[in-house]
């Protein structure tokens, strides 16, 4: 599988106001100051393509500034706790305020690290909510100066793109690069490729095949629940896109299915994107979220496809709180420069924190996800903060009910190059790293989604489906759990590896225990290919709300 990033999706808290910067320091360089170089941030693409120039002096270009965590092992020491269900701050979350005091950068900080990047001539934007992200912008030459490093044009030998990237990791002077965990925007190598695919061509005709919002209630048991009021409502889903979509197709779909929810918010990060070549991704994700919990408002968090564009986005979820996110877009592990890895790794660190269920699709190349013939797995899904959601073949019988779920051999998943096995799944994973994915749902293209799209119908599977499926799911979670009183979906994986670990897991989940997706395969319980299995609606939501 190639790389590719996908929705979230939520219950969303009152965003908190970014922090406003107005009168940051002077800030001036002595020439004889400690010049550090920041590590892990020329991407590994440079070392395999030709280089073919300079870029231009006047290029604009954007830039996202992480900024160093505080206490990091007291933020690990929090983590277990809040997702530990024998300790006594299980589930007790933090928001976004009370995250940025303990964890976030300093606001001296914030301005000190403003004051040097606006004296190198760059134009800075404030600090996000959390204390850890700072958006600035500048022409090449500015960019250069600031950072201390060559941007050069490349042809990369075995895609055949043209890119452009730093050709030396970034350059500080000491007291702000103490301060700095990543520089993303110094290339535009990164694109995230989304998981969606297509079965056959989109028709114009009305002719509509694969699961309707009325099918999939049907196959994941939810319609008793939407039925008895459960849908979503009160809850917001966040959506990352790294393309733009057409609202009239949205239209298109909710009116022919009789739908009617609210119509969805764009929400603009790292300068928002026009690019509408990713819009059936896009359209997919919401046309989900719609079909399954039709209650739920949806918010579209647009970026560039780049990694600045990457950095800023998580940065604004974290920040807005979002407490339900979808990611149909990623890219393998080895794709990711370090440092933007540790910079969205601190973010969804956050999400966690602040009790928020991200799901990310884990791949649609099985278990190759670098296409390089070994085994690899993608990221984010691959992130221990992060709920992957793998792929399935679909069966129903002759009422629509679920039969059947079979491995598709699609599913991304394996075992991660980079995370240590995180405590929640030390029951089922014996080796020292992650294993993905987590959760799965129907991704098979031969029984995929009805999906309208680019002015036509069309069936689409592929995992970036199967994220916006446990979105879904738990924002229908989220408005029960409201109506009875009960705690949210929260952190996912804390719900999703307790549940299955009791005796209710054979009737909260469906265990795929068939099929692979080469490496690995199915089996009962956890596996590599399915996770725990996806989920059984009506009888979930009992198992944990009565």
């Amino acid at each position: 599988m190639k790389s590719r990033l996908k929705p979230l999706v939520g219950l969303i808290a009152a965003p908190l106001p970014i922090l406003a910067l107005a009168a940051s320091p002077a800030f001036a360089v002595t020439p004889d100051a400690q010049q550090v170089a920041l590590r892990g941030d020329v991407v590994q693409a440079v070392s395999h393509s030709t280089r073919t120039g300079e870029i231009a002096a006047d290029r604009r270009i954007s830039l996202a500034v992480s900024l160093k965590q505080r206490d990091a092992a007291g933020l690990d020491a929090f983590l277990a706790q809040v997702t530990d269900p024998n300790s006594a701050q299980y589930q007790h979350y933090l928001t976004v305020d009370q995250f940025a005091d303990r964890f976030g950068a300093t606001q001296e900080t914030v301005a000190k690290v403003t004051a040097y990047l606006k004296a190198q001539g760059l134009q800075v934007g404030a600090a996000s909510a959390n204390r850890l992200t700072i958006e600035a912008s500048g022409s090449a030459a500015q960019v250069r100066k600031a950072f201390g490093t060559g941007l050069a044009t490349f042809h990369d030998n075995k895609s055949g793109r043209d890119f452009f990237a730093n050709t030396a990791a970034p350059v500080l002077p000491a007291g702000i690069a103490a301060e700095v965990s990543d520089i993303s925007g110094l290339n535009d190598f990164a694109r995230y490729t989304h998981f969606s695919t297509p079965q056959g061509a989109p028709t114009a005709t009305p002719k509509v095949t694969g699961l309707t919002p009325a099918k999939a209630r049907a196959a994941y048991n939810l319609t008793s629940t939407i039925g008895a009021g459960y849908t979503g409502k009160g809850s917001t889903v966040g959506l990352v896109e790294f393309s733009a979509y057409q609202q009239s197709n949205i239209a298109a779909y909710d009116k022919y299915f009789a739908l009617h929810p609210s119509t969805p918010t764009v929400v603009n990060a790292g300068g928002g994107t026009t690019d509408l070549s990713g819009q059936g991704e896009v359209e997919l994700d919401i046309e989900v979220v719609q079909a399954l919990a039709p209650g739920a408002a949806v918010k579209v968090y647009e970026a560039p496809n780049s990694d600045a564009g990457e950095t800023a986005v998580y940065a604004k979820l974290v920040s807005d709180n979002v407490p339900v996110v979808s990611i149909s877009w990623g890219t393998y592990e080895a794709g990711e420069t370090p440092g933007n890895r540790v910079a969205v790794d601190t973010d969804l660190k956050e999400a966690a924190a602040q009790g928020q269920s991200v799901f990310a699709a884990s791949g649609d190349s099985g278990s190759d996800d670098q296409g390089n013939g070994g085994t690899s797995v993608d990221f984010p899904a691959a992130d221990p903060w992060v709920t992957g959601a793998g792929g399935t073949t679909l069966g129903t019988s002759s009422s629509g009910a679920w039969s059947k779920e079979t491995a598709w051999s699609g599913s991304g998943g394996g075992v991660s190059s980079v995370f240590a096995t995180p405590s929640y799944q030390a029951k089922v994973n014996s080796g020292a790293n992650r294993s993905v994915p987590d959760v799965a749902a129907d991704a098979d293209p031969s029984t995929g989604w009805a999906v309208y799209t680019g002015g036509a119908w069309a069936q689409y599977g592929g995992t970036s489906a199967a994220a916006p499926n446990w979105a879904a799911f738990a924002a229908v979670y989220n408005s029960e759990a409201k109506a009875k009183g009960k705690p949210s979906f929260g952190f996912a994986n804390g719900t999703v590896y307790v549940l299955a670990g009791t005796a209710a897991y054979g009737t909260a989940f469906h265990d795929v225990t068939s099929g692979s997706n080469g490496a690995y395969s199915a089996g009962t319980g956890y596996d590599k290919v399915t996770g725990w299995g996806s989920y059984n609606g009506a009888n979930f939501l009992k198992a944990k709300l009565g």
